[in-house]
């Protein structure tokens, strides 16, 4: 099997099964194994390559046990210690890594609950884990940076050597880039006085905080909204987003949740064309980009698959002071949401994403 493939299978069986999982030894069979043996590549039913409950004697410790142990030319290589899916991965719940590290030759440790995998190695100091992963992965959100490197840790293509050359900044890079996430996500004060001393100059008391952190936090969201947008312009091209009104011939083949009438004095606006880009962006997980298309009429501004107009995706009602969202149910049925800004379009990523899954389903 390809390893994007095994990849991809794994992750269908952890969104699948994940909450019917509710132990430790069935997060093993079901996620975990499959892991180790579709997309690391060793035979799980041969104890000379995966041997379970691993046992290494750490001076007065005795008898503990890792969960899995992967031999390589005769040598164990990788620690694995297992949790139950859904389980919190902390440096206290790695503890028995951390001591079996340097009784083994094993210079990867990794700590798991079958959908976040933490791979450890001895950066800081020798033949002593790191407290902190060289790289993360999370199979219900992967992060396509790093599966060249998760390519190296499989069996055949596992070189120690070139591992260790890229782990550092492999860890480091990615652990400034969660940093970062989290911040763009929830501001820390330290972030929030950090960038509102660009514009603010007096002392960061209680109350200016709690004034910019609002304030901050708005900002980040508009400057991620324009990276998408200014990004998928350039991918798009201007050829490729269609705007135009309805033809007759659509009119006369429509249902009654068809759009109006042609019109030469309807424009669509900057707004409409940003709100198209980001539903195009939540749509494409789905189906290719192309397929989705914007036709403008006097009420409403249409979004089709396929530019048929008995294929809505979203309407968008920008005409008045208040912009509304129409999301469509599985009924036809049509749902104004007032939405303030684009970023709360993002907010009905799932039922957007819903509409065009009945719409290829429909053909």
């Amino acid at each position: 099997m390809e390893f994007d493939e095994a990849v991809k299978n794994v992750v269908s069986k952890i969104k699948n099964l994940k909450d019917s999982i509710d132990t430790e030894e069935a997060t093993k069979t079901a996620f975990i194994m499959p892991f180790i043996g579709q997309v690391l590549g060793y035979d799980v039913f041969n104890p000379g390559e995966v041997i379970p409950e691993f046992t290494a004697d750490v001076g007065v410790k005795r008898g503990e046990k890792v969960d899995y142990a992967l031999v390589l030319d005769g040598q164990v290589q990788i620690l694995i210690e297992c949790k139950k899916i859904g389980s919190q991965l902390s440096v206290e719940n790695a503890s028995q890594l951390f001591r079996y590290f340097a009784t083994t030759h094993a210079r990867i440790g990794v700590l798991t609950n079958g959908q976040i995998w933490n791979f450890y190695m001895d950066i800081d100091e020798p033949n002593r884990m790191d407290s902190k992963p060289f790289l993360v992965l999370d199979l219900l959100n992967i992060d396509e940076t790093v599966l060249p490197e998760l390519l190296k840790l499989t069996k055949p293509a596992f070189d120690i050597d070139s591992i260790a050359s890229s782990a550092e900044e492999l860890k480091y890079v990615g652990t400034l880039k969660r940093a970062v996430a989290d911040e763009f996500r929830t501001p820390s004060n330290d972030f929030v006085k950090l960038l509102a001393g660009h514009v603010y100059d007096g002392a960061f008391r209680q109350s200016v905080m709690d004034k910019f952190h609002p304030l901050v936090d708005k900002a980040l969201k508009r400057f991620l909204t324009d990276q998408v947008n200014d990004r998928l312009k350039t991918a798009l091209g201007s050829d490729d987003i269609k705007v135009e009104t309805p033809s007759q011939s659509d009119e006369q083949n429509s249902d009654k949740s068809g759009t109006d009438e042609a019109d030469d004095s309807i424009e669509t606006t900057e707004d409409e064309l940003t709100a198209y880009r980001i539903i195009k962006a939540i749509a494409c997980s789905d189906v290719d980009s192309s397929r989705i298309t914007i036709r403008d009429a006097k009420m409403y501004c249409a979004i089709f698959l396929d530019d048929n107009n008995r294929r809505p995706v979203v309407r968008l009602f920008f005409n008045g002071r208040q912009k509304y969202l129409g999301l469509f149910d599985e009924n036809k049925t049509v749902t104004r949401v007032p939405i303030d800004n684009f970023d709360e379009i993002y907010r009905y990523s799932d039922q957007i994403r819903d509409q065009v899954k009945r719409l290829i389903a429909s053909e």
